[in-house]
């Protein structure tokens, strides 16, 4: 009746995993109970588990991006303490639980911190950005989110109920087939990948969609914020290269389950195949993940710099040969494999040129920087330590790029030095710059600048540590995944990685304090104007949190900053624009469509891993009749009467007004007597 799930799927005999998924449990039980004593329910279900509101959506993208990347620290935290410690010694992980560990970290941060955490962001400033009141499609939004969500759950219970692919991130056959892998690891691996994939092409059709048809009177793509340029290319990428990965991945399902030989030893298959197409979908993948990033960092540079972007249209035009680009230099990744010297050349000479629009980026920041009044909060902190960092691993990558230097540190810690130079220096530092610069939107008042700034230096000063010790044991020959190791040399150097990683967890202790302390002193962080930074898109001239349909009317854009201009025409009059005609606003509907797919997504993966075949059945039979019911709904949309909308903008215009005549006075008291 179970299939292959027996008590044995509990690891009662590793006390580590056990303990973890106790702990796991434990946090779980007592944030549902205090929910549920404090009568959260009814308010959590209703206005967010079930909302379509592209800003709710965001945030909660980004609170499953913060909580996965406590899980995959743990991971990371694991794997440095076991090699500081594994000289002439298996250390505290046995090798089947720490190939375990650096398969799981791997899938977490790319899947379930990386990808969540630019999506999110996306989610909540693109649409403020373009002037519109929500995204093209807002229920398929809500069903991509809880997709994601189910994914990194199933990640989650293996820990508890079987176990995780041995496999590496990228889970190459043959080691990945079942000959190699009996056990539902690799299952866990690929169907939570699966899930999460359709969610985040679901994804990439909704926000490529909004941008390209969706944006305010007047925004016309050259006056489009680079954020959303480069929102607009990464979409275009997931467009592309996810269906790449859900194929590649289908293929070994059907391998693993109905015996195929797609990519086995034998009958025909290919393993190397699977190589190819996983890179063909994994390089671009970088860049989906690096140019929001790139976005973002635009935006602060622009805004704390206290002027426009330099060399705008060249920035434009970067990003889209990024676009281009990135699905021309896969093969990178597998010079080793023989394709030949004439192959290698051409994808070595692509890798290189692809650096030169990356660097056009940072001379155009830097040219920002230059003049201005530079104000260096701790957003700005994260955009300036990228630089710096960024250029780093862009330089080792192009080193990597020479396919001669390429056969000797291919597999070695070198590499896997450079890849977290770019992921973390660059992906996870614009992740957390645009959390801090958007946060005073989502939520009404600023973060911690002291405590956000010793956490960005603790993060800083730790990623050194912790990584640059990698480049020289990459040299020294040590390569990847070992779990023990024989070479005194080598030791010394893992010491000071372990040690840059405490420094890394302080950073995140930080973090969670800044966001304690920032919450508990709420009242005197507001800045009820909805403007905290002196902002220049459209995303400032609303409320802070914005309402729920964004702008009470749409905004007439007639220029490259709208928001700057509207700015600086109401300085000049010292008066706000005149008061709108307000309308009753038609905005789309809650529902639990996305939380009940997901919930299936979770009963059907599931049951696919352990072979329970009825329970297979029920989950797909409920996500198909979940999507019915959706189908026949009567009422898709409600109403905001014109009344509630003038009261809501109207609260907003006084604070401004406001602020406005305090800005008057000042220049007043600033003017020399006669």
């Amino acid at each position: 009746m179970f299939g292959k799930l027996t008590w044995q799927a509990i690891p009662f005999n590793e006390p580590i995993a056990l303990g973890a998924a106790a702990l796991i449990g434990f946090v779980m039980c007592g944030v549902l109970i205090w929910v549920g004593v404090k009568g959260y329910v009814p308010y959590l279900w209703r206005e967010w588990i079930t909302s379509v509101d592209h800003k709710r959506i965001g945030i909660m993208y980004c609170l499953l991006a913060m909580i996965m990347l406590l899980r995959g620290f743990i991971d990371a935290l694991m794997m440095r303490s076991q090699q500081a410690m594994a000289l002439h010694s298996a250390g505290f992980l046995p090798p089947e639980h720490y190939d375990q560990i650096f398969s799981a970290h791997g899938t977490i941060m790319i899947f379930f911190v990386a990808m969540p955490f630019v999506i999110g962001l996306m989610n909540f400033a693109v649409p403020l950005q373009l002037g519109v009141r929500d995204v093209a499609f807002p229920t398929l939004n809500s069903v991509s989110l809880w997709l994601t969500a189910a994914g990194s759950f199933l990640v989650t219970l293996s820990l508890v109920v079987g176990e995780f692919a041995r496999t590496g991130w990228l889970a190459y056959p043959p080691l990945s087939e079942l000959t190699y892998s009996p056990g539902v690891g690799v299952d866990y691996y690929l169907w939570a990948l699966e899930i999460s994939g359709i969610g985040t092409l679901m994804t990439g059709i909704n926000m490529a969609t909004t941008i390209l048809k969706m944006r305010a009177p007047g925004l016309s793509y050259t006056r489009m914020p680079i954020f959303c340029w480069t929102s607009l290319a990464s979409n275009l990428l997931i467009i592309a290269a996810f269906p790449i990965l859900t194929a590649v991945l289908s293929m070994l399902l059907l391998d693993r389950y109905c015996g195929f030989h797609f990519f086995t030893n034998e009958a025909g298959g290919n393993p190397m195949m699977f190589v190819n197409l996983i890179w063909a979908w994994g390089h671009p993948e970088v860049y989906i993940l690096i140019l929001p990033a790139f976005g973002i960092f635009s935006e602060v540079i622009s805004t704390f710099s206290g002027k426009p972007l330099f060399g705008y249209r060249s920035m434009v035009a970067a990003t889209m040969v990024i676009c281009i680009l990135s699905f021309m230099v896969w093969l990178h990744h597998f010079f080793t494999m023989g394709a030949g010297g004439d192959v290698n050349g051409i994808f070595g000479i692509m890798s290189m040129v692809i650096a030169v629009p990356t660097g056009v980026k940072i001379f155009n920041w830097l040219f920002t920087m230059y003049g201005g009044r530079v104000r260096f909060t701790s957003a700005m902190l994260w955009s300036v330590g990228f630089m710096v960092t960024f250029v780093i691993g862009g330089m080792t990558g192009v080193l990597l790029a020479v396919p001669p230097a390429d056969f000797i540190l291919h597999n070695s810690l070198f590499l896997v030095a450079h890849f977290h130079n770019v992921i973390i220096g660059g992906v996870l530092f614009g992740a957390l710059a645009g959390s801090t610069y958007w946060f005073p939107k989502a939520f009404g008042f600023k973060l911690d600048e002291r405590l956000g700034k010793a956490a960005f230096w603790c993060w800083l000063s730790g990623f050194y540590l912790a990584f640059m010790p990698l480049y020289v044991l990459g040299l020294m020959g040590m390569t990847r995944r070992m779990q023990h190791y024989d070479q005194p040399q080598w030791r010394p150097w893992l010491l000071a990685a372990a040690a840059g990683v405490v420094l890394i967890l302080c950073g995140i202790v930080l973090q969670v304090v800044q966001l304690f302390v920032s919450i508990r002193t709420r009242d005197r962080r507001r800045e009820p104007t909805g403007d905290p930074w002196d902002g220049r898109t459209l995303e400032w001239a609303t409320a802070s949190p914005p309402p729920v349909f964004n702008f009470a009317v749409y905004p007439n854009v007639t220029g490259e900053e709208p928001y700057w201009g509207m700015k600086q025409r109401a300085l000049e009059s010292m008066q706000l624009a005149q008061e709108p005609q307000y309308e009753t606003i038609e905005i789309p509907r809650n529902t639990p469509t996305g939380f009940v797919t997901a919930f299936f997504a979770v009963v059907t993966g599931f049951a696919m891993i352990w072979h329970i075949w009825w329970l297979v059945t029920v989950g797909l039979i409920g996500a198909y009749a979940t999507f019915v019911v959706f189908a026949w709904r009567d009422v898709s949309e409600t109403e905001i009467p014109a009344e509630e909308v003038a009261r809501i903008d109207r609260a907003n215009r006084t604070a401004r007004a406001a602020a406005l005549q305090r800005m008057a006075a000042r220049q007043k008291e600033q003017e020399p007597v006669a």
